[in-house]
């Protein structure tokens, strides 16, 4: 895939798409601050913000989940601490790394504006910041709300890939291009589809043999960790990395862009939990490492935003794993970040604290996070905040995230 400067200049510049991962990176703006960067990722799936930050010194932890837990700190293989009460997913070990940098936060308990339980749904509203749909995403408004650069005449847009995401589609003219072969299912759906079938005694068998045929390993085939990481692409690059990194080198370009969203799929853990997380854990790991060295000495200038549908459920089901939930986890990273912490208020899991008896209670609005960082690090006033998350006038910026 090539994306010509001119294309990255142009109104919502690109798109791109590759696996379950995609990337589209906005236009850059005259009278905002050159240099500061923002870019949203979003884990299309829900995430269980319990397994990937880790409550440990909760009491009532490991009496709802203790078949997913990861080993103790300091234990081989174990979590990573983040100050003594909550420990950090053993797959996100360079974000354990910025962690101590000063350059991750942490928010747990945290929700949209929303309560539902569809992924369809849920989506629609994080990437429109409301609680209903919108024809726009919230990012394409911070775009619109911001000064657009005079010797950028052409207001047309490219995508280059099969969609834009809600979250930066709106008013700015964006025309389209999927090239060939940039799209294809995931080791996951293979992997669905030769469960669905497995005890069938004649599907099961050819699809077997034909994933086998493809070079996908027999962990593949019986739902392992290995397998749901990728078995069949052996030798090719982590395409969630491979993206970020050149969102990072796009976004440092001294006339490049300065906004851009990226996703990544493979959240939704209902059967298997422990052993199906870690490979998409791994892959967020590096992917997010991959655009800090894309950025380079932009970094210092950037923040990031990694957030996802809604949590999982508290209670681990039937099959090991968890059911769509309320509350999770977001992340902030990037050197204008304030971190080295876990924010947020932390409700707790007894019983009486549980939002409807089954999830996280929220206690943090993800509006209010982005509000935080639009307001501090983009510059954006009251009246633009309002633009972008319609509505939302009971929802304050939260304060202390980004570094002065």
């Amino acid at each position: 895939m090539i994306l010509t400067r001119r294309a990255a200049l142009l109104g919502l510049g690109a798109a791109w798409s590759l696996g379950s991962a995609s990337l589209a990176v906005a236009a850059p703006m005259e009278g905002a601050p050159r240099d500061q960067r923002f870019v949203v990722v979003m884990l299309r799936g829900a995430l269980d913000g319990l397994s990937a930050v880790v409550p440990y010194g909760d009491r009532d932890l490991a009496g709802w989940r203790a078949p997913l837990l990861p080993a103790g700190v300091g234990q081989p293989g174990g979590m990573l601490d983040l100050g003594g009460f909550f420990g950090l997913h053993p797959a996100l070990s360079g974000l354990h790394g910025l962690y101590e940098a000063g350059e991750l936060l942490p928010v747990h308990a945290v929700a949209g504006g929303y309560r539902s339980r569809s992924h369809f749904e849920a989506q629609d509203y994080m990437e429109s910041g409301t609680d209903h749909r919108l024809t726009s995403g919230w990012l394409n408004r911070v775009v619109g709300a911001m000064p657009r650069d005079p010797s950028q005449p052409d207001g047309d847009g490219l995508a280059v890939g099969l969609s834009m995401p809600l979250l930066l589609r709106g008013p700015a003219p964006v025309g389209a291009y999927a090239p060939a072969a940039t799209q294809g299912p995931s080791p996951d759906l293979y992997a669905r589809i030769a469960a669905l079938n497995a005890q069938d005694r004649l599907t099961g068998p050819a699809i077997d043999h034909g994933l086998a045929a493809r070079g996908f390993s027999s962990q593949l085939l019986g739902g392992g960790p290995a397998g749901i990481a990728g078995a069949g692409d052996r030798g090719k690059p982590n395409a969630f990395a491979t993206l970020a990194q050149s969102a990072g080198h796009l976004l440092a370009a001294g006339q490049g862009p300065r906004i851009a969203a990226l996703e990544i799929g493979g959240w939704d853990t209902h059967a298997a939990q422990k052993q199906r997380l870690t490979a998409p854990l791994s892959q967020l790991d590096s992917g997010l490492m991959a655009l800090k060295d894309g950025l380079g000495g932009a970094w210092k200038d950037s923040v990031v935003l990694v957030m996802t549908e809604f949590g999982r459920t508290v209670r681990v089901n039937g099959t090991n794993g968890t059911d769509h939930g309320t509350a999770t986890v977001a992340f902030l990273l990037g050197g204008r970040v304030a971190g080295g912490r876990v924010g947020g208020d932390w409700p707790g899991l007894s019983q009486s604290r549980l939002f409807e008896n089954r999830d996280l209670a929220p206690t943090n609005d993800l509006r209010g996070l982005a509000k935080g960082v639009l307001a501090t690090h983009l510059g954006l006033g009251p009246r633009a905040l309002d633009a972008v998350f319609p509505d939302s006038r009971q929802i304050s910026p939260v304060s202390g995230l980004i570094r002065a």
